[in-house]
């Protein structure tokens, strides 16, 4: 799967809220891993997500996206347990996922999560956006 840049992810996309802190650092921790298993990072702010993803634009930035070299899109918590099921220590993540009671669960966790990840005080913000630059810098092939 190519982006409009030409970049190149073989089973995907995982996009993220870079105006998010933790979202970032996760992004960050977790690049390696999904690289190695085919995934490539993108932001939901990126213009080219909006086409790429077919999502509404009000929509964007509620959740978590993961769409496959196939077209299949997951969203939220239901991305998170798609991809533990592609990471082997992660498997129990992905089979919990599947229970309906423990998906219910996993769900409402990420919904509460997702509304509640912006932080609101000046130092973290701060801290965030020197993160989330350097990271996009990092993403865009900027070199310091």
């Amino acid at each position: 799967m190519t982006d409009t840049k030409g970049s190149r992810a073989a089973n995907g996309w995982v996009f993220f809220d870079r105006e998010c802190g933790i979202c970032t650092r996760l992004a960050q921790r977790f690049r390696g891993v999904l690289a190695k298993r085919g995934f490539g990072l993108a932001a939901l702010q990126d213009p080219r997500a909006a086409s790429l993803l077919a999502i509404r634009p009000e929509e964007m930035l509620r959740e978590m996206r993961v769409v496959t070299t196939e077209g299949v899109l997951y969203g939220g918590a239901n991305a998170i347990v798609f991809l533990a099921g592609r990471i082997w220590w992660a498997w129990p993540l992905y089979f919990a996922g599947r229970l309906p009671v423990c998906g219910r669960l996993l769900d409402a966790g990420y919904r509460w999560f997702a509304a509640h990840r912006r932080c609101s005080s000046q130092g973290c913000k701060s801290a965030a956006e020197n993160r989330q630059q350097d990271f996009t810098a990092e993403m865009r092939g900027d070199t310091k």
